[in-house]
């Protein structure tokens, strides 16, 4: 990309990222990764594995930065860098709690039941 497409984000804290691309892609990466780890049945790895792997394909095919914002449709190309680094930021956590695993114990009757 030949220098940078604006100045500012126009949002609070949030910078403009000088290769967006190289950015998503590094981060899509290391989220199919972190999924790896986790078992193919896992609702979390399923569903994280198909939304990474469709904007990693946009982000691959669309060069143009204002183009793939609008098939991304999350904002501005920094917004989508931030949700990638919190969504990366999950999938390890998620790696750690196993919410796949059965519970410890069983929950308290009426727990799931609303109102009371």
């Amino acid at each position: 990309m030949a220098g940078l497409l604006k100045k500012t984000t126009g949002l609070v804290g949030l910078a403009v990222c000088e290769s967006p691309h190289e950015r998503l892609k590094t981060l899509y990466i290391k989220i199919l990764d972190v999924l790896q780890q986790m078992p193919k049945n896992a609702g979390y790895r399923k569903y994280t594995e198909e939304i990474t792997n469709e904007r990693l394909s946009k982000v691959n095919i669309e060069p143009d930065i204002k183009k793939l914002e609008d098939k991304l449709q999350s904002g501005q190309i920094e917004e989508v860098i931030f949700q990638a680094e919190s969504e990366l930021s999950l999938a390890r956590k998620m790696v750690q709690w196993k919410p796949w695993e059965p519970l410890v114990e069983e929950p308290p009757a009426n727990q799931w039941k609303w109102p009371i």
